[in-house]
């Protein structure tokens, strides 16, 4: 039986293979209910996804495609398969400049990208959670994260952190803003990044409502 071993080339930060700016995103809905998988499949259908490249398999999905669009997408498949009472995780990892990416599979219409935005700010609720941030080809890359952060303990978003993640509380429409703030503030900074995701709602231990 053959193998695809793969060829990444001489991949380098600071080089990176996408010429066009494209952000991605690859993600889980975890909704603990016995009607998850209604719960995750009508959320991901409900999703206007004119605007990014799209792919769900039996693993994950993937977003990508104009900054804005990416983040306008993720929020609104979140915030669509919200349901109250039902504990309900969103682990994401984002990345954007990665050297191996290239200009294929994305949709980076200028028109109108957040064409979620009006039927998911309707839906709000508390969320939990954290993000870890991973600056890459930069020799100062402490202080690139240190600047968002901070900018996430004045808007009230950050609540604290710990080895390996800074903690996240507030609603959904802020954390998310202010997520999509840090990728722009980032990408602007480093030639590429990720960041490791993970939003928690309706948490059963009462840390929020």
């Amino acid at each position: 039986m053959s193998k695809n071993y793969v060829n990444y080339g001489k991949c380098s930060a600071g080089k990176p293979g996408s010429t066009m700016g494209i952000t991605g995103a690859r993600f889980n809905l975890s909704p603990m209910s016995d009607d998850f998988e209604t719960i995750i499949l009508d959320a991901i259908k409900q999703v206007d996804l004119s605007k990014v490249w799209s792919e769900t398999d039996h693993i994950s999905t993937v977003y990508r495609g104009k900054e804005e669009a990416v983040f306008d997408a993720l929020k609104a498949a979140y915030v669509f398969a919200y349901r109250k009472g039902v504990h309900m995780t969103l682990e994401a990892t984002v990345s954007k400049g990665c050297p191996g990416d290239s200009d294929s599979d994305y949709t980076l219409a200028l028109d109108d990208p957040k064409i979620n935005r009006e039927e998911s700010k309707a839906i709000d609720f508390p969320v939990i959670g954290k993000f870890a941030l991973y600056p890459m080809g930069s020799d100062d890359y402490m202080a690139t994260i240190a600047e968002v952060v901070n900018e996430g303990i004045e808007r009230g978003v950050v609540t604290g952190s710990g080895h390996y993640g800074t903690n996240l509380g507030g609603n959904v429409q802020d954390v998310f803003d202010y997520l999509e703030y840090v990728s722009n503030t980032v990408g602007k900074e480093v030639s590429h990044y990720v960041s490791q995701i993970t939003l928690h709602c309706s948490v059963p231990e009462g840390e929020i409502e």
